[in-house]
């Protein structure tokens, strides 16, 4: 415990808080070719690698995972939430901040229902967590390579074949 003097003459220091998504923190300036301290709700990036990872010690299961490019260049590892997803290599997907405790290493999240990644199909509740619309249904994705205003198309039937000449 400081004494009164001590405390007039040095002060007390402010604890520094650590930053728990440090790769949010950062925005990549390609003009000025370096990174600067931009804080950001999430971020936009490239997956690639989808995988699957077994939690910590208690826990048993098989949990759906992806190493993600962001825009700033930082490659990190994000958690994909609900069930089923058809993201695969060069998907482009957002990315949020929250970390899985039984994961180690993995400290944010892939938002459903966002670019290429379309929400859990059939979710009655917690929708707005898992890209849901009203009803449980969600909306289609764009195919992968396929601009940004694009929707998915179903594939044309091929057309029938005429009748052989007899």
């Amino acid at each position: 415990m400081p004494t009164i003097s001590q405390l007039v003459r040095k002060g007390r220091k402010e604890l520094k808080r650590k930053v728990k998504a440090a790769a949010l923190r950062k925005s990549f300036s390609a003009a000025k070719r370096l990174s600067l301290e931009i804080p950001n709700p999430q971020k936009r990036g490239v997956i690639t690698l989808v995988k699957t990872m077994t939690p910590r010690k208690p826990n048993s299961a098989l949990r759906k995972v992806a190493r993600v490019r962001l825009s700033n260049r930082q490659e990190i590892t994000a958690y994909i939430q609900g069930v089923g997803h058809q993201l695969v290599e060069h998907g482009v997907v957002m990315v949020r901040g929250g970390r899985v405790k039984d994961l180690p290493g993995v400290k944010y999240h892939i938002v459903r229902g966002k670019y290429d990644d379309i929400g859990v199909v059939g979710r009655k509740t917690s929708r707005s967590k898992y890209g849901t619309k009203k009803g449980g249904v969600t909306k289609e994705a764009r195919p992968v390579g396929a601009p940004a205003g694009e929707a998915a198309t179903p594939p044309a039937e091929p057309a029938a074949a005429p009748p052989p000449a007899a």
